[in-house]
């Protein structure tokens, strides 16, 4: 694969590198292969969960740290963008400064939560996460005259990034390029430059240090390493991370509030991409961000059509009710748990390599 030299981790599976390369080319044209704006919101969405996913990995998958604080950082990215962009001249400047400052609170956050409780045991060190980001989604609610609140913010973007704008006369193969799609691309250059760096880090010298913390911290720290210092390192890079997806997220929505980027349900949704994509992998995030979030948005059109089609046979019109989508996510998520048990990406991951030895003996 092209991405060795970058990461010296290839996916390993064909059927994986198929996949792979299909999700990347449907996401690189989606604006012209699915025209309208519904598709395009979700194609934006894939690609921010994919770092914020692949960000998680990072702290859950390769360095074996639960966190339930994960969404403040993405949280503190979004008001970062929107908060300055709404007291500032809305610009690339207001953009660039809103994001190095949610960095900056993200860092000092991760920081202190890191040196505070990376000491205790797994448990007490997730639930006192998760303490801190519920305290943290109470006190942005409360800060409406800075937050917004409740009803959060909106705010302007530069203008070559806002709908009006139109670089070209012509439509583009059918499309008419505006600052909508623009906006798109630069999230999509942008994620995809911090996922190859994330690749980079897992599969360097510091990345291989963690996956030992993760496997055996004790015997890490008795050859030397200080599994502390590297815990609150990956804790910080995953935090920025997060923080940079939180900025891109806002930057599409031109939107941020409490309910967009810091609900529990957001860092439930996170498990689940991981759990469906394989922890420990990052293609993995790539994978389960894009399966979740397409079923997530298109699960419940797709059961209105059948139940559309089976309204002369009640029982089963009932059971295809619409509203019942969330029922069927969590069927389709129990049965790629148990089909895939080290998540999609992880499994195809196994199965070529034990494809491996079978040829190789065949071979002989």
């Amino acid at each position: 694969m092209s991405i060795r030299p970058l990461s010296g981790d290839p996916p390993r599976s064909a059927v994986l590198a198929l996949l792979l390369i299909a999700i990347v080319a449907g996401l690189a044209a989606a604006p012209f292969l699915f025209p309208g704006p519904k598709s395009l919101a979700v194609a934006a969405k894939i690609l921010v969960f994919v770092i914020l996913v692949a960000s998680y990995d990072l702290l859950l998958g390769y360095t074996g740290i639960v966190s339930f604080a994960h969404t403040m950082f993405f949280g503190i990215g979004a008001y970062g963008v929107a908060i300055a962009s709404v007291r500032l001249e809305p610009g690339w400047t207001a953009v660039l400064a809103g994001t190095a400052a949610g960095l900056a609170v993200s860092l000092a956050f991760a920081l202190l939560i890191g040196l505070a409780s990376l000491r205790v045991r797994a448990i007490f060190y997730a639930m006192i996460t998760l303490a801190v980001a519920a305290a943290f989604q109470t006190l942005v609610s409360q800060l409406s005259n800075l937050t917004g609140g409740e009803d959060g913010l909106n705010f302007k973007v530069p203008q070559m990034l806002r709908p009006a704008f139109r670089p070209f006369a012509e439509p583009v193969f059918g499309v008419t390029v505006d600052g909508r799609i623009i906006t798109y691309y630069l999230i999509a250059a942008a994620c995809l430059a911090l996922f190859l760096l994330l690749l980079r880090i897992v599969n360097s010298p510091f990345g291989r240090v963690l996956q030992a913390i993760r496997e055996n911290p004790f015997r890490a720290e008795a050859i030397g390493y200080r599994t502390v210092l590297y815990r609150s390192l990956s804790n910080l890079l995953a935090a920025a991370f997060a923080t940079l997806a939180g900025a891109m997220y806002a930057l599409w929505l031109r939107y941020n509030g409490p309910d967009t980027s810091l609900s529990f349900e957001i860092m439930l949704n996170i498990l689940l991409m991981l759990v469906i994509g394989g922890m420990g992998t990052m293609y993995g995030a790539v994978v389960g961000a894009s399966l979740f979030v397409f079923a997530q948005s298109y699960l419940q059109d797709g059961l209105h059509h059948i139940h559309e089609r089976a309204s002369g046979i009640p029982p089963l019109a009932l059971l295809f009710e619409p509203d019942r989508w969330l029922l069927w996510l969590g069927i389709l998520f129990v049965v790629s748990v148990y089909y895939f048990p080290t998540g999609i990406a992880g499994r195809l991951r196994e199965l070529a390599q034990k494809r491996r030895p079978a040829s190789a003996a065949a071979r002989r």
